[in-house]
Order: structure tokens, then sequence, then C-alpha cells
């Protein structure tokens, strides 16, 4: 697949054998679209790191890693790094059930609706977090609230009580 971005063509054609998801883990659809990526059946191994983490920042120390937060980025084990349209396609071709779909979305045509539905994405994360900012709430749950999540648990509480009177977080 030559999908990598402008930046990247130059890397050295080699094989991909791994691939390493760099996602918003404060985002409740990168949240879940990772979710999603791990139960499926792959082709190619996919290691999901949260963008911008200690873990991210050792592995790619060149990378711009503000950047990974505006769009999902993914990068090969030879170094091929791919954003946007093109990380979903790399996605979906590492995936058993998907790499014909991804065939598909490689094609001029295909790369049209991919492009759509990255752009859909980016909007529906943008109300998200106009939401998160304005304070209406709308299930947006945030770290420094004191929430965590777990791929098996969800999103857990784990901040201090929300009465400091003496009542429990159960009241």
């Amino acid at each position: 697949m030559s999908t990598a971005t402008t930046a990247d063509r130059g890397a050295r054609r080699a094989p991909v054998r791994r691939l390493t998801v760099l996602y918003d883990a404060d985002c409740p659809l990168c949240a879940f679209l990772r979710d999603w990526l791990v139960k499926q059946r792959q082709l190619v191994p996919l290691d999901l790191v949260p963008a911008g983490s200690p873990e991210a920042r050792r592995r790619f120390p060149r990378l711009d890693h503000t950047a990974t937060f505006e769009e999902i980025t993914v990068v090969a084990d030879a170094g091929q790094v791919y954003r946007g349209p093109a990380a979903w396609v790399v996605c979906l071709w590492a995936l058993r059930q998907y790499r014909p779909m991804a065939h598909r979305l490689a094609t001029p045509a295909g790369a049209v609706f991919a492009r759509g539905a990255v752009i859909a994405a980016s909007r529906y994360r943008e109300g998200l977090r106009d939401r998160r900012v304005a304070g209406a709430g709308g299930g947006a749950y945030r770290r420094e609230d004191g929430w965590t999540y777990g791929p098996r648990e969800g999103w857990t509480y784990t901040g201090p009580a929300a009465c400091d009177s003496g009542c429990s977080a159960a009241d």
C-alpha cells in the first residue's frame, strides 16, 4: 500500500510486520475504536499506544507528538508514518476481515469515501471536545476529573469522593 504521507514516501520499501496505532486515550470515540481494533483478528499485529504518552515518546522520539492528538497516526515497523485517512486504511488493511475493504479504500474512488469518514469522525470529536470545554457533560469523562479508562472495565471513577463532609461516593 502506498498510502504514507508525502513526507514519508521516501521511506525504504519494506514489508510491514507490525503497526503502532497512536490514539487519544481521553477521547471516548478513540477509546471505543481502540477496543474494537483489539477485538478484531489481525493479519498484522497492532500495538495500540496512547498518543503523547511516555511509551509513545520513547518509541518515536522524532515524531511530532502534538500532531498525533489532531488525527490518528500509525507508525509501521520500518518507519513509515500514516496519518488521517491513510492511517485508517492501513488499520483496516491489518485486519483479516477488513483487508479487502482497505484495498477498495486505497483506490482513488475509495479515498474520497475514506476522507469523508475521517472528516465525520473529526467533527464528532470536535463536538465532544466542545461539550467538555463548555461543561455540558454529554458523557465526556476526563482524567483530570478523576476518571480512568481500561479496555476491560471501561470508564471508572477513581478520584476523591464527591462530598468532603463525610458522605461516601455511593451517597
